[in-house]
């Protein structure tokens, strides 16, 4: 056994009785109540009382059991000098007891400082004080050698087993509270990460919404530079305009895929195609509902480079192929007739980064890249 094992206190979830059923604390009062009642039994049967008389006797039981009181609220608290105070004195009012010929209730005494003592004390202070008690009812008793010996040891046992349930009771309870502790950090950790994903959902749809606005509103300065006529100019303030509400209804729909009103993404990639002059789409491999986070990637995606084709490759045609495989989905659009930087340079572009950091996030990738056609971007998303 370690020295600390010899001077650790038992833990104080161990010494209350927070854990305890109620069917084992009713237990636990009942049987103190009977140990109560033979000990005020034994005491004022007694027929050496007379010399005393009940007025002391029951004094003295008072006494003894405000003593036990005391005992156990400092041991809870972990007092060693009060509780090995207190412990002497109620050892000390069964030596009074049994001077006082009052032999049975001085023995219930001694033995039950032993119990407690063995419970609740460091086994540095708990064995002398134990054996000392013990010893105590041993030279006291008048049974046979064997069966004071027998009554010794399954005394110090039952006091150990006592010391060794409340610490296993104790070590479940702090077990418990870390496990509580554990859930409620998980909890705040997933709500964390879900105010991060809608931050970012928000992010990209903006980043989309007005790096388009952006477009026809470079567009429109130009034109006004070049002294256009004012249909025309209006016509891409329009664009703008629309590209606006297209951005604000894109992050209702965001939100709406966030709370899982998410349409099919197969329904939306045709309607962002639809919408994209120039582009067409295919699909292959088994269709298959895609988890959130992943669907979500995908069309961020998809609606990142349309608009960094039509921003930096005007008019070129794009082929989007979305293929499923058994445990990822690939997302390729292809660019062909724009230049080396058609869809954000050579992939530098913020939107693209942000595309890049998501996949990652998801545990997939993202290249994007000049290809022999024109530029190629290229999402792969384990699900």
């Amino acid at each position: 056994m370690t020295e600390y094992a010899w001077t650790r206190w038992p833990s104080r979830e161990a010494l209350s009785r927070a854990g305890v059923s109620a069917a084992r604390r009713g237990l636990a009062r009942i049987a103190r109540l009977v140990a109560l009642c033979m000990l005020l039994w034994t005491t004022f049967t007694d027929g050496s009382l007379r010399s005393w008389g009940i007025a002391a006797a029951a004094f003295g039981v008072l006494v003894c059991a405000a003593g036990a009181w005391a005992f156990f609220r400092a041991t809870f608290h972990h007092r060693l000098l009060p509780s090995v105070a207190l412990l002497v004195a109620l050892l000390g009012m069964g030596a009074t007891a049994y001077v006082a010929d009052l032999r049975v209730p001085a023995m219930v005494l001694w033995c039950g400082c032993a119990i407690g003592a063995l419970e609740r004390l460091p086994l540095a202070a708990a064995a002398p004080a134990a054996g000392l008690g013990l010893g105590a009812y041993a030279a006291a008793t008048d049974d046979a050698w064997l069966n004071t010996a027998v009554t010794v040891v399954g005394i110090a046992l039952a006091g150990y087993v006592l010391r060794l349930d409340a610490e296993a009771r104790g070590s479940a309870l702090r077990l418990l509270a870390q496990e509580r502790a554990a859930r409620a950090a998980e909890a705040e950790s997933a709500a964390l990460a879900e105010r991060t994903r809608i931050a970012r959902e928000i992010h990209d749809v903006l980043a989309h919404s007005l790096s388009a606005q952006l477009v026809h509103l470079e567009a429109a300065r130009l034109l006004i530079e070049a002294g256009a006529e004012r249909e025309t100019i209006l016509e891409r303030v329009v664009a703008a305009r629309g590209m606006a509400r297209d951005g604000l209804a894109e992050t209702r729909q965001a939100l709406s895929a966030l709370r899982g009103e998410m349409s099919p993404l197969e329904d939306f990639l045709s309607e962002l195609v639809s919408a994209s002059d120039g582009a067409d789409i295919t699909f292959s491999g088994e269709r298959r509902p895609l988890p959130a986070e992943a669907s979500q990637a995908v069309r961020r995606v998809a609606q990142e480079a349309l608009t960094n084709v039509r921003k930096h490759a005007p008019g070129a045609k794009v082929r989007i192929r979305l293929e499923y495989a058994e445990h990822e989905v690939t997302l390729d659009v292809r660019d062909s007739g724009g230049s080396p930087g058609g869809l954000a340079g050579s992939g530098a572009g913020y939107g693209l980064l942000g595309m890049r950091e998501r996949a990652e996030l998801l545990g997939g990738s993202l290249h994007a890249g000049a290809g022999e056609e024109g530029f190629v971007v290229t999402l792969k998303v384990p699900v």
